[in-house]
């Protein structure tokens, strides 16, 4: 009974059934779920953005956890979201310890030590006397902003988009999509790759948040062109620049792969993946030609490849994104 209950747990999160697994879960009497069960109740709390009750499930089980580098990689990336730097940086020091070069403990680690390190200068800048402070500043006392770039942050809009909480930074996005910031010299390289010149307002936020999973998902269409009478395109994440993370535009599911084993056509560069396997929306250069401004288009290869219209800049489809009610 229990090895069927933790296949249907993991069934479930590879579905993204993260409340299915805490009712279960919640379901058998506390001093009878062990430290499989746990673990699975705070992945899905985390997953679920509710980290201060992750924290408490997996300190329930802060004993059995200590040798495994999953417990202190998922109870750090709690303490990360609740901004308990401190707490998250010893969590992922261990976890690296018990897991030497894991790529996400590392990026965690990073991005922890710039905010401490941020938040260290900070502090030290407001003890400075303010005539002080302003004689030390360029440009005539003209204060500069920290740069932030790219820190998976709860609520961190990408740079000149203007829409603060863009991004929905749960653990399972920030798994499958969210990569480091990318230099000039790798956007080069992905559009050598791709024989596309990436769209500028992409790359600005990609250099902000690379690749991940917005919070709202649906761009509205006009049911007469769609195809099938649909208003909407569900997108599932944006693909970020890199070739690292699963789903990236050079990963295992990027662009290339899903137009060359997947059967989409040669028309640009696959920029977002769709809940549905037979569906992606794509820069589409075939106006523009490879080194200008593409459109973009919804794909839908159920329907002989039908290429729907969205946008006319990558710009004008991310700021039309919208929640299902909205769209």
């Amino acid at each position: 009974m229990r090895e069927e209950l933790i296949a249907q747990l993991e069934a479930w999160h590879e579905e993204d059934q993260f409340e299915e697994i805490v009712r279960a879960i919640g379901e058998v009497p506390a001093e009878e779920r062990d430290y499989t069960l746990v673990s699975h109740l705070g992945r899905a709390l985390n997953n679920l953005e509710r980290y201060e009750e992750a924290v408490e499930q997996f300190l329930t089980v802060a004993e059995e956890g200590q040798e495994d580098p999953l417990w202190h990689y998922r109870i750090g990336l709690a303490y990360y979201y609740l901004e308990r730097y401190e707490e998250a940086l010893r969590a992922f020091e261990a976890a690296d310890r018990l897991d030497p070069g894991d790529e996400d403990t590392q990026e965690f680690l990073g991005w922890i030590r710039d905010r401490l390190a941020e938040d260290a200068s900070a502090e030290e800048s407001a003890e400075v006397p303010a005539e002080e402070s302003a004689a030390a500043m360029p440009d005539g006392g003209e204060e500069r902003k920290p740069n932030e770039a790219a820190k998976p942050a709860a609520g961190l809009a990408a740079a000149g988009t203007g829409m603060a909480g863009f991004w929905d930074d749960s653990a399972e996005a920030l798994e499958k999509y969210v990569s480091e910031p990318p230099t000039d010299d790798l956007v080069a390289s992905v559009e050598e790759e791709l024989v596309f010149r990436l769209p500028a307002y992409y790359v600005q936020m990609m250099k902000q948040h690379n690749g991940g999973v917005p919070r709202q998902r649906f761009f509205p269409v006009d049911p007469s062109e769609s195809g099938a009478g649909r208003e909407t395109v569900e997108i599932a994440g944006i693909l970020g620049i890199g070739r690292t993370k699963k789903h990236s535009l050079c990963g295992e599911a990027g662009s290339r792969t899903l137009i060359e084993q997947g059967g989409y056509p040669e028309i640009g560069v696959v920029i977002c993946d769709c809940p549905s396997a037979y569906e992606v929306v794509m820069l589409d250069y075939r106006e523009s030609g490879n080194d200008r401004e593409p459109e973009v288009v919804h794909v839908d290869k159920k329907e002989n490849n039908r290429i729907t219209r969205l946008a006319p800049d990558f710009e004008t489809f991310i700021r039309g994104l919208a929640n299902a009610e909205q769209a």
